[in-house]
């Protein structure tokens, strides 16, 4: 780190005045935002393979000499281990398409245009960033080949398919290997393949220009390849219809570029890299998710598996074994569904559930907030008396659920019952046997599991239920500590029981 600091001060005159740490994504790399003392701002970079970070200053110079939208290296290391480049701010297409991608793939207007404006860029860098280009810079190699191909679909066989435990007769999948490998190397074109395309490496400037950074990998190779891999990213979601649309924005900006093939061959050929990608990713989520244990990789299994059911839809691969195998595998128990968690192995990886909303056009356009992305969740559940009012909702959200218990059987009533409360056996007992409150709280769990789901995914802070009976003792009670322990339980986040006529309380930790 002193090291680059120094890089700093030989470049800028002074060290910096403040260093930030940015979140480390699939790489060793290690990036910085050093702010100078007059407020403005680089990037740090601090690389553990010389040639890797060659590869990224060398296309880098590159690009900007074809007047592409990359970042400018401002300053290089002798060694090349660290350097600084130009800060292209804090939103990236990922974070501003966000809100379309946690609705489940409803995204609005303004997010489909970024899409748009992304995707009519790529063939700029694609063919016209090839010009010239000197393939030997390329790391860590200078083209797409037969063995490149192999060696992702072994990485699949052996970080995804074996730890999934699935039989399979391995010199039969080989062959079909190396036919596929084939197919997808048959076409030479001089372009570059830029190999990790994808949201989280778009950075947006004011206007909502994309700029590209991240592109390391890239190689000579078939422009296919890149948007396979941005359109059939697993965790964007992107509907049928969307994909459909970019790709037709993506092949009319191409020919403003070079020759394009007809639509159907097109399509076909297309079709032989998103299948690819598919496999390829699922390698890269099992590596970091089963071995390493990465939370982000895991979730994004799930999705990944639901684009290889509809592949396998489409019939149209001439490959019978790997067909097979790849049918079997998303009929697993684990990868069975997306809407029940998937099973866990008895060595303790896990694969966390992850709901897929399916779009509709009469959903209309997501909704937003400035409480987005705040998290984590923290739900409190208040018992009252409605004789002294409903309970104030503290956070300011003004939001959330008021239930009346006041239509199921009162243990109040009864003397035996008048002293206790809802916490007490006899009234729960009273309770469940009457049947009243189950039926009720039957329908308020589902409400409220939908509720608490969708407020996890959009990252709020706050919401609140409240149950309401005549005396604030027997049944509120009882269906307010019910649901806290049910939401605690089921969705391991933190809970707050406010009791507030018996001036109790409790707070049920979020699961570890």
């Amino acid at each position: 780190m002193q090291k680059l600091i120094e890089l700093y001060r030989q470049w800028h005159g002074s060290e910096p005045v403040s260093t930030e740490k940015l979140p480390q994504a699939g790489s060793n790399r290690e990036y910085y935002r050093m702010t100078g003392d007059d407020g403005s701002s680089v990037i740090g970079a601090i690389g553990t393979s010389r040639d890797e970070n060659h590869a990224f200053i060398y296309l880098s110079g590159h690009f900007r000499k074809r007047q592409l939208p990359v970042p400018r290296i401002l300053s290089v290391s002798d060694d090349e281990l660290r350097y600084l480049q130009e800060d292209l701010g804090r939103v990236s297409l990922f974070s501003a398409i966000s809100g379309g991608r946690e609705a489940g793939g409803r995204y609005n207007q303004k997010e489909k245009q970024l899409l748009i404006n992304t995707i009519k860029e790529l063939p700029n860098i694609q063919i016209r960033g090839a010009r010239g280009l000197d393939w030997s810079n390329c790391y860590p190699q200078p083209e797409f080949d037969e063995n490149s191909v192999l060696f992702d679909l072994n990485y699949f066989k052996y970080c995804f398919l074996k730890p999934a435990e699935l039989d399979f007769h391995e010199l039969k999948l080989e062959a079909n290997f190396r036919l596929f490998a084939k197919d997808l190397v048959a076409e030479k074109t001089d372009s570059f393949m830029y190999r990790d395309f994808q949201a989280r490496n778009i950075m947006l400037d004011a206007s909502g220009r994309p700029y590209f950074i991240d592109y390391q990998g890239g190689r000579k190779g078939p422009f296919y390849y890149d948007l396979a891999s941005f359109l059939w990213q697993a965790s964007a979601k992107y509907p049928h219809k969307l994909r459909r649309e970019l790709i037709y924005e993506y092949y009319n900006s191409l020919k403003n570029y070079t020759e394009v093939p007809s639509v159907r061959h097109f399509a076909e050929r297309l079709s032989l890299f998103v299948l690819f990608r598919t496999l390829q990713v699922l390698g890269a989520y099992g590596f970091r998710g089963f071995f390493e244990r990465k939370k982000h990789f895991i979730d994004s299994i799930p999705p990944a598996m639901q684009n290889l059911r509809e592949l396998l839809k489409l019939n149209v691969f001439t490959y019978p074994y790997l067909m097979d195998v790849l049918k079997r595998l998303t009929e697993l128990p684990r990868f069975a569904t997306l809407e029940e968690p998937a099973l866990s192995r008895a060595d303790g990886f896990k694969i966390s559930d992850s709901k897929v909303f399916a779009a509709h056009p009469s959903d209309g356009p997501a909704t937003f907030s400035k409480y987005d992305n705040k998290g984590p969740l923290v739900v409190r559940v208040y018992s009252f008396s409605y004789h002294k009012g409903i309970p104030e909702d503290e956070s300011g959200n003004g939001g959330g659920y008021v239930f009346d218990c006041r239509s199921t059987h009162n243990p109040g009533r009864y003397e035996p019952y008048k002293k206790l409360t809802g916490l007490d056996e006899p009234v729960i007992r009273f309770l469940e046997d009457d049947g009243e409150i189950l039926t009720f709280l039957d329908s308020v769990y589902k409400l409220a599991d939908a509720h608490v789901r969708r407020y996890i995914q959009r990252g709020f802070t706050s919401l609140m239920f409240c149950f309401g009976c005549t005396g604030g003792q027997h049944r509120s009670v009882y269906s307010a500590q019910h649901l806290a322990e049910h939401i605690n339980k089921k969705f391991g986040i933190e809970v707050h029981i406010i009791h507030r006529e018996q001036n109790i309380t409790q707070t049920l930790e979020a699961l570890k």
